[in-house]
């Protein structure tokens, strides 16, 4: 049985719907309404809800006493709870001219700054609605995409050789007909969502684009800068390939990087982790990288120890000496798939330059 789509995210979609005739039951996510009263006063908006939608006093009364549920807009917020698809670095870096501080991304980092131990429960409960809203348009975005994850320390400069295998990497990935997700971060996380912004240029592109980033190495000291570094490479190759960037204000001295094409951004880091691995179903890549790589290598291992998730997805560590001797987190995850079915879909090689091959061979 396919379950019909009653979310109506745009105008667009919001007034084809009208044409039909009735909005009856539907649910329709942060649409500005103000200049549609006429179509709410003469629609059918009985069991209907609408969440975050702007809309005239007379046409709010109206859907109200048709019996719609209507949750308005918060006011003074820099996000939007309710809203019904991902951000883009557009978005979220609209004001960079500025300076990073006034952008969105910036605003709503400090708000979480603001709120996160207040013990306010509005708070809390503007949080876990936007987180929601975010997975449900990350899951409807993914749709019948082939995803594979790419996980790495956000601490890899862009002028680095691992910076450069990583985008290529996502480059690679990318062609191959895969949808690369990230952290959405910078470091390993900007590489891969970079390799994949550039797959359909040719190769010449990519060294090219290093060479643009190579003026701002880190987002530290300047967010700003660096930003504006990543931009340009976006202006200099325009129509760039999609890839998912899934990033947290948790970890708000980590900006977003800017060549993900659609930006799933949490506020709850454990929600965002778990989202990432688990729509990575196509697998895992685990590139070098610290504690938060380490945590993750092991959040997929579970699901794939015990099956919880189905058939196992393929891991691929990438950095043999790295995940053998610096940190061994190698030799126990073999330990533990060992008689599993997760035993045949792990892998650790060498260079990004073999995982595409081992991922196929695997899937």
């Amino acid at each position: 049985m396919v379950t019909p789509d009653i979310e109506i995210e745009t105008l667009a979609e919001f007034d084809q719907v009208v044409a039909r005739g009735s909005l009856s039951g539907y649910r329709i996510q942060s649409v500005n309404l103000l200049e549609r009263t006429f179509a709410l006063l003469a629609t059918d908006t009985s069991a209907s809800v609408f969440l975050g939608c702007a809309m005239e006093p007379d046409a709010a009364v109206k859907v109200r006493a048709d019996g719609a549920l209507v949750f308005p807009p918060v006011p003074d917020l820099p996000f939007d709870p309710y809203r019904g698809l991902l951000y883009t670095p557009e978005e979220l870096f609209t004001g960079l001219p500025d300076g990073y501080e006034a952008t969105p991304d910036a605003e709503a980092y400090a708000w979480f700054q603001e709120t996160k131990s207040d013990g306010d429960v509005f708070s809390s409960m503007l949080r876990s609605i936007h987180d929601d809203a975010i997975s449900d348009a990350l899951d409807e975005h993914l749709a019948g995409a082939r995803v594979v994850g790419v996980m790495g320390g956000h601490a890899m400069a862009r002028g680095a050789a691992d910076y450069r295998g990583a985008a290529e990497l996502g480059r690679a990935l990318t062609r191959s007909g895969l949808t690369v997700a990230t952290g959405g971060g910078p470091g390993a996380m900007e590489a891969a969502n970079l390799g994949a912004y550039l797959a359909p240029a040719p190769d010449e592109a990519l060294p090219e684009a290093l060479e643009l980033l190579a003026k701002a190495p880190s987002f530290t000291p300047s967010v700003s800068e660096w930003a504006r570094a990543a931009f340009d490479v976006r202006e200099r190759f325009p129509a760039g390939g999609d890839s998912v960037g899934i990033p947290t204000w948790f970890y708000g001295h980590e900006p977003p990087n800017a060549f993900a094409g659609h930006v799933a951004k949490y506020f709850a880091n454990a929600v965002r982790e778990d989202g990432l691995l688990a729509r990575s179903t196509a697998g895992v890549v685990f590139l070098p990288g610290a504690a938060g790589t380490v945590q993750e290598i092991f959040d997929s291992a579970t699901p794939n120890y015990y099956g919880s998730r189905g058939e196992p997805a393929p891991m691929v560590l990438v950095g043999r000496t790295h995940w053998t001797e610096h940190l061994p987190a190698w030799p126990l995850l073999r330990a533990l798939a060992r008689g599993r079915a997760m035993e045949s879909r792990i892998a650790l090689v060498d260079s990004v330059d073999e995982v595409a091959d081992v991922l196929a061979a695997m899937s």
